[in-house]
């Protein structure tokens, strides 16, 4: 009888944790889905007429769990102003808003992420927080100029880091975009094989 029960609760255990691995495994689908809608979309795509038509679909790393990490989220005080690069050589106003802790293959890493001073005046992005960052995939795996990462301001001092829906700037697809430049600190010394990849022949 208690060997049956053991059995029995191994068995429940097993499908909750095979059923919320699959519910995580479709938000992914979901993200990606969405971002391939949009490169089809000829008022968001990055991609010229000829392009979305042969377009089939972005590149992605497989599905990887170890990649989706709980940071600890440092709040800065206001108006930590930080002057951005961006690929057209022009400048965009960001906050340094917080610093995200986390560790990842048994190692601290810290990344700093932004909030726009243009963004935050809309309703729609007054909670959107920016993570551009590079590692080293970075021009043989994915973009060489690095990847970036949106996120919401967290309602208390962790927040979930899931490097699976990492995505490659408009830069990386099309001339004629300012696209901000990771900074030198939001650096990552390993590889982070997760989100989108990237292939110079698009």
């Amino acid at each position: 009888m208690i060997k049956n029960l053991l059995l029995l609760a191994f068995v429940f255990s097993f499908l909750s944790v095979s059923a919320l691995g699959q519910e995580y495994i479709q938000s992914i689908s979901e993200f990606q889905e969405a971002l391939n809608a949009e490169f089809k979309n000829p008022d968001e795509s990055p991609l010229s007429s000829k392009e979305r038509k042969e377009f089939k679909g972005l590149p992605f790393y497989p599905v990887d769990e170890h990649f989706r990490v709980i940071a600890k989220f440092d709040k800065l005080p206001p108006r930590s102003l930080f002057q951005m690069k961006t690929t057209a050589n022009s400048i965009k106003d960001y906050d340094v808003y917080g610093v995200l802790i986390f560790s990842l293959e048994g190692k601290e890493y810290r990344l700093n992420v932004y909030q726009s001073h243009v963004l935050r005046t809309q309703e729609k992005y007054e909670d959107y927080l920016f993570l551009p960052f590079t590692d080293l995939t970075n021009g043989t795996e994915t973009y060489g100029g690095g990847r970036y990462m949106d996120l919401k301001i967290p309602s208390g001092d962790t927040m979930e880091l899931d490097f699976n829906k990492a995505y490659n700037p408009f830069c990386a697809y099309s001339d004629g975009y300012a696209c901000p430049i990771p900074p030198r600190e939001n650096d990552l010394q390993l590889a982070v094989r997760a989100g989108v990849m990237y292939s110079p022949k698009k």
